[in-house]
Formats: structure tokens, C-alpha cells, sequence
């Protein structure tokens, strides 16, 4: 089992206040043989939550490493592999990757930031750790 991201307690109390009902912690997937917890390494956790007919996925990234870029890589792979997957197994589920607003102030709104998010597709929770709430919701 991975370990839990520096944010995770905080993006559970935000979905929760947003009105989501936690399902999953982590959420488990297995495709051709392997075993995804949409949480890989230290840092990265994914939590799966409802809302009515809606279903997420959440990847939770804190964007700790000393290279934004080098962060932002690893974010979007990781979230490109769930996509796939998920897509496969469950259609229905949208995935999220979970930043904290001081990431999506950063890097995000840079010209680079925006060009790789916009190119891929990324749907994005911007969340402020400080008061544990969702700000924003980006699809």
C-alpha cells in the first residue's frame, strides 16, 4: 500500500465540505495483471469519491521536489496512466489531479503550465491547505 500524501487528510475534509462521500482510500485498480492504487510513491495518494451520478478519482500532488518541471512530469504521467486505465474499467469516473493553490499559482498558470493542462486535458482541484476547502474545479 502507498503512503499517504502530505495533503491527503486535508483533500478528504475538502471534498467532504464540497459534499462528496469518500467510497474508496485508496482506489483500487487492477488492468492486465497489475495493481494500481492511483497512488504511487511517497507522496501520492488518490482517493475516489461520489456525488450523486458523479464518480472521481483524485490524485493528490504536492509538488515538493526542487524542479516544478520535474513534479508537473511525474504528475501528468501518473495521471495519464489512470485516465487510460480508468477509462477502461470505468468509464463513468472521472479523474482529478488535486493541487494546492500556491502549485496552481505557480506553475499552472504559467504559459507552460496552461499549454501542457489545455493539450492534455487535465481536469484539475485547486485546493487551499490552509483552510481545507476546494477553490476551484477546473474541466
Amino acid at each position: 500500500m502507498p503512503a499517504k500524501d502530505i495533503y491527503h487528510a486535508t483533500v478528504i475534509q475538502a471534498l467532504i465540505a464540497d459534499g462528496w462521500t469518500i467510497t474508496d482510500d485508496p482506489f483500487y485498480i487492477a488492468y492486465g495483471g497489475r495493481e494500481l492504487y492511483i497512488d504511487i510513491g511517497a507522496e501520492k495518494v488518490t482517493i475516489a469519491a461520489e456525488r450523486g451520478h458523479e464518480k472521481i478519482a483524485v490524485e493528490i500532488k504536492s509538488f515538493l521536489k526542487p524542479s516544478p518541471v520535474s513534479d508537473l512530469q511525474e504528475a501528468v504521467g501518473q495521471y495519464e496512466i489512470y485516465r487510460t486505465v480508468l477509462k477502461e474499467l470505468e468509464p463513468q469516473r472521472q479523474i482529478y489531479l488535486a493541487v494546492p493553490k500556491r502549485v496552481y499559482e505557480g506553475i499552472f498558470s504559467e504559459r507552460f503550465g496552461q499549454l501542457i493542462i489545455s493539450s492534455i486535458g487535465i481536469n484539475i482541484i485547486v485546493f487551499d491547505e490552509q483552510l481545507q476547502r476546494i477553490i476551484r474545479w477546473i474541466n
